[in-house]
């Protein structure tokens, strides 16, 4: 390793995006506690990422509430949140700070002045970066998955595995149990999560009924998921059903519908987050892709989960034609 693990006892990761980002990182994660496993490391992310660190115990030792920065999109910046933010991580004194973030043309200036001992991470050609041999320039290229795990190499850390992870728990049982859903036995149901985050993203929803229904006819149930952001979504894909679904939108919270997907039949989403729940879990998928970058945010297991990318290929018939192979002898499957 280019960092002894002697040297490394306090590490500070700035990761501040949503769930699918945040899955992609866990096999990058899962190396650096492997390399050092004495570590106590701590998540600076978006506000909802508290509950992600609480759910992967194994990797993270703490969470900072990153509250915005100019320049990026995922929230507005409060300049006074954000100094008493910056004072706090200077406090803590850490060995080393990890720009997991993206290319580090905007972020780079501000993990610097994290002021830990070391800062490593991504940095693009032409933008200011420490120049201190522990930054890689960013791949443009490839999974996002293999994008951290280069990193990881970069520094002298051997990856574990490029699996994901996204633990359950029996409170995580308890909260779907509460919502009930009236579900037939486990894997009779396929999970339709028909909302994204920009609407440039957003698959008809046309299409999600006839494949909704077409799912139905083969007698399985049709749940569909989402938060209670993307209720307006799913609530027009069952206008447009001639079948009636079960709807989950906005009942469920992430662990509940974490047990959801887990002991469906399959996943049927435009959605990267769930997607890569589903990759998780092993779970047959079917991922439309509508933002033009399938080879960087789809599941790796490409026979396990059909990825179509929308904007080059924008044929329906082919995405009907995969659900009807899967789902033609499901007797076979879910005995």
């Amino acid at each position: 390793m280019m960092l002894p693990a002697e040297n490394i006892k306090k590490i500070i990761i700035f990761r501040a995006l949503q769930l699918g980002d945040m899955l992609c990182v866990i096999p990058a994660i899962r190396a650096l506690k492997q390399a050092y496993p004495q570590a106590k490391i701590t998540l600076a992310g978006l506000p909802w990422a508290k509950s992600f660190v609480n759910r992967f115990p194994q990797y993270f030792n703490s969470f900072l509430h990153f509250p915005g920065y100019p320049g990026l999109p995922e929230q507005e910046v409060d300049p006074l949140a954000f100094t008493a933010f910056l004072t706090e991580v200077q406090k803590q004194q850490f060995d080393l700070a990890l720009q997991m973030q993206g290319n580090g043309s905007i972020v780079n200036p501000m993990v610097e002045l994290f002021n830990a001992n070391f800062t490593a991470g991504f940095c693009k050609k032409d933008h200011y970066t420490l120049d201190n041999g522990l930054f890689l320039q960013y791949p443009n290229h490839g999974s996002e998955i293999k994008r951290h795990l280069l990193l990881m190499e970069h520094l002298g850390i051997s990856p574990q595995s490029s699996a994901l992870e996204f633990p359950l728990t029996s409170e995580d049982e308890e909260d779907l149990m509460a919502v009930h859903l009236p579900l037939l036995k486990s894997q009779r149901y396929i999970c339709i999560h028909p909302g994204s985050r920009g609407a440039w993203r957003q698959w008809p929803t046309a299409h999600f009924a006839t494949l909704a229904d077409y799912c139905i006819k083969k007698g399985f149930q049709v749940v569909l998921t989402g938060t209670k952001d993307e209720l307006r979504i799913v609530e027009e894909v069952s206008r447009k059903m001639k079948f009636e679904p079960i709807i989950a939108a906005g009942k469920t919270n992430l662990g509940a519908m974490g047990v959801l997907i887990k002991n469906s039949f399959m996943l049927i989403s435009n959605c990267t987050g769930v997607s890569h729940m589903a990759a998780a879990f092993k779970k047959s998928s079917i991922v439309i892709s509508m933002d033009g970058e399938p080879d960087r945010w789809a599941p790796l297991d490409r026979e396990l989960h059909y990825v179509i990318d929308w904007t080059v290929n924008p044929d329906f018939a082919l995405v009907q034609q995969h659900l009807k192979s899967k789902l033609e002898a499901p007797a076979k499957v879910l005995s």
